[in-house]
């Protein structure tokens, strides 16, 4: 059987075990992030019926008729939902692809900064569905935990770099965010795929770590690496999967490489699988200026870029036009 690249990783240690656990955790952390870009965690304190509340209210919203859906239509990087064909992930590595199989139901960063130019563009007010009252309260109470697990990872990123813990966070005062719930429905919602066409594209995240819950299925996650290209990601009940994205990769001087990934169609030999993820993308303060990491922590010296430029082209990329 081939080993897979992505370890899963207890947190526990890292937040009450002395300096040598915390230590050997950072450093499982780094051989990860180098290899795959890519990780599980379990130890994370978040309970399960928390994610089963949003799935069993989201699945609600998503088998509404299209008529019913569509007042929340918004495009990518927009608040409320995602229709079918909306997004081609695989665009952002230039690759020309038709458009994933899903549909999203998007919230994203809203209390406002103060700077009129800044909030109208990354700080607007979320929209939430009236059919499905039940959606708002648990994705509420699960975006508060969201955000603080984040930091907290981002403090064991530090560290595993061999910095101090604060290297990423002093940069997350007042940070933008993106939180999608993925549905990837069966073929007798979106018909058979075309040639090329999957649930999600293989693209990498553009951000700096992103946290997934999600089901397992045969036509789930897969993850590539350089030594064993496209493999199914591990999945384990009680774990989150992380991984970072183009903003961490480049601040790191390509030290950690970001998680390429895809998300399969529907398989043929089940038709009818139905999936739902929870996808939380973290950022950085808005116009945070991303420098790669000089030697030995880097590798590769990128250019500095500000994040939200940087994040709008991504988006703007995988944008599909009618």
């Amino acid at each position: 059987m081939t080993r897979s690249p992505v370890p899963v990783i207890d947190l526990r240690p890292w937040r009450s075990g002395g300096p040598g656990a915390r230590a050997r955790t950072a450093a499982r952390v780094d051989r990860a992030l180098q290899e795959a870009g890519f990780l599980l965690i379990t130890g994370h304190g978040v309970d399960p019926v928390l994610p089963a509340r949003i799935r069993e209210a989201a699945r609600s919203f998503f088998r509404l008729p299209a008529g019913a859906k569509a007042p929340y239509a918004v495009p990518v990087g927009g608040r409320g939902w995602l229709g079918p064909g909306a997004e081609a992930n695989s665009c952002a590595e230039g690759a020309a692809s038709p458009p994933d199989l899903k549909e999203s139901w998007s919230c994203a960063a809203e209390d406002p900064t103060g700077d009129p130019e800044v909030d109208a563009e990354w700080f607007r007010p979320n929209t939430w569905p009236a059919e499905v009252p039940a959606l708002r309260p648990p994705v509420t109470e699960y975006l508060a935990r969201m955000r603080a697990l984040s930091d907290e990872l981002l403090e064991l990123l530090a560290v595993a770099l061999g910095a101090e813990e604060d290297l990423f966070t002093r940069h997350t005062g007042h940070p933008t965010w993106g939180f999608n719930v993925n549905w990837y429905p069966g073929t007798d919602r979106v018909g058979p795929p075309l040639p090329g066409q999957f649930r999600i594209g293989a693209h990498t995240d553009f951000g700096t770590v992103t946290v997934l819950d999600r089901e397992p299925g045969a036509g789930g996650l897969q993850v590539h690496t350089d030594s064993g290209g496209w493999q199914d990601a591990p999945w384990d009940p009680a774990a989150l999967t992380v991984n970072i994205g183009d903003l961490m990769a480049r601040w790191t001087g390509d030290r950690w490489r970001a998680g390429r990934h895809r998300v399969m169609p529907p398989p043929a030999e089940a038709p009818a699988e139905e999936l739902l993820s929870l996808v939380y993308f973290y950022e950085c303060d808005a116009h945070t200026r991303v420098e790669s990491l000089p030697a030995p922590t880097g590798r590769v010296v990128h250019g500095p870029v500000d994040s939200h430029l940087y994040l709008r082209a991504k988006l703007d990329a995988i944008t599909v036009t009618p």
